[in-house]
C-alpha cells in the first residue's frame, strides 16, 4: 500500500474568459487580448488539456462544478454589489449542451464530478441542495463531495453537506498560504464516515508565495517529502484555466507534481476514490484505458 496519497482536485469557476478579457486588454493596453471573446477561442476551457495530462499519467482527479444563481435570484441589496455583477457575468450553465457534454465525458472516463457550492451556500442548505441536485441531474447519479467557492465555510457548512448526503468536503484551507496547517490526515467532525479533506495547496498560493517557478517546484518537492514522511493525505487544487496559455508555467508545475508523486509511490487520485480505498469499497483504482472524446 502506498505510504501517502495525493488527491487531485479542480474547481471549475470560470470555464469561459469574459470580462477578464476586457480587463486584460485595458491593463496591458493590448486590444488583441479581446480575441478571447471570439467564439471558439476559449483560453479558460482546459478540460481536454487536464484530461490528457492525467490520462498520460494513468490517474484521475475530481472536478467541482458551480451552479450559481442568476442576478435576479439574489436579494435586491445584493444586486447592487460589484461582486454579484461579476459573478453574473462569469457564470455558466451546467445544463447547457457543451458543459453537460464535458461533465458526462469526465464521469464516463473515471473522473469524479462534484459540487462547487456557490458564494452564499456556506450557510444556506436549501440553496446548496438546489445546486447539488442540478449537477446530479446532469451527471445522472448522486455526487459525493466538493468544495465551497472561495473556500467559504461556516460553522454549519459540514452539517449541511452531511444532511444532503454528501460524503466529504475540501473547503478547509487557504488561497494565500499552503502546507499541512490542518493536519496530515482526514478529519471526521461528526465522528462518523463524513470526511473533511484539508486543502494542502492551491496553485496560486504556491506560485505567488514563492520567487519563481523553480522555487515553487522546490516547495512542491518539500510538501511531497513531508507527506511521505507522515503518511499524509495531500490535497491539491489546480483551477482548469491555470493549465492554459494565459498562465505559462502552471501546467508544467502540475505535471511535475504528479510525476514526482508517482515516482515516490504515492497513491494518486480523486478524494472520492481515496474514500473508496480507505473504506475498502474498491481495490480497483485503475482508470479506463482511454478518455471519452469530447464533442461540442
Amino acid at each position: 500500500m502506498a505510504e501517502f496519497a495525493l488527491c487531485l482536485t479542480h474547481d471549475v469557476d470560470r470555464p469561459y474568459k469574459t470580462y477578464q478579457a476586457v480587463y486584460d486588454a485595458i491593463r496591458e493596453r493590448d486590444p488583441s487580448r479581446l480575441g478571447a471573446l471570439r467564439p471558439g477561442n476559449d483560453p479558460y476551457w482546459q478540460f481536454e488539456t487536464l484530461m490528457g495530462i492525467e490520462e498520460d499519467f494513468d490517474v484521475r482527479s475530481a472536478f467541482y462544478f458551480l451552479s450559481e444563481p442568476g442576478l435576479g435570484a439574489h436579494a435586491p441589496s445584493k444586486r447592487l454589489r460589484p461582486r454579484y455583477w461579476l459573478e453574473h457575468l462569469g457564470r455558466y450553465d451546467v445544463e447547457a449542451p457543451r458543459m453537460a457534454n464535458v461533465i458526462n465525458a469526465l464521469d464516463e472516463g473515471g473522473w469524479e464530478v462534484g459540487l462547487h457550492g456557490s458564494y452564499d451556500t456556506a450557510d444556506d442548505r436549501e440553496r446548496l441542495r438546489v445546486e447539488k441536485e442540478r449537477i446530479e441531474g446532469v451527471v445522472g447519479h448522486p455526487v459525493r463531495g466538493g468544495r465551497q467557492h472561495f473556500l467559504r465555510h461556516g460553522p454549519d457548512t459540514w452539517a449541511h453537506y452531511r444532511a444532503l448526503g454528501l460524503e466529504y468536503d475540501s473547503s478547509l484551507g487557504s488561497s494565500t498560504t499552503y502546507g499541512f496547517d490542518h493536519g496530515y490526515d482526514l478529519r471526521h467532525p461528526f465522528d462518523d464516515e463524513f470526511a473533511v479533506f484539508p486543502l494542502t495547496v492551491m496553485e496560486v498560493a504556491l506560485v505567488e508565495g514563492t520567487a519563481d517557478f523553480d522555487a515553487a517546484w522546490r516547495e512542491c518537492e518539500r510538501l511531497l517529502e513531508e507527506a511521505a514522511a507522515n503518511d499524509a493525505v495531500m490535497t491539491v487544487l489546480w483551477h482548469p484555466r491555470y493549465v492554459g496559455p494565459d498562465f505559462p508555467g502552471y501546467r508544467e508545475l502540475y505535471e511535475r507534481l504528479i510525476e514526482r508523486a508517482l515516482e515516490m509511490d504515492a497513491w494518486v487520485g480523486s478524494p472520492g476514490a481515496y474514500l473508496d480505498r480507505v473504506n475498502g469499497a474498491s481495490d480497483d483504482t485503475t482508470p479506463d484505458d482511454t478518455a471519452p472524446e469530447l464533442t461540442d
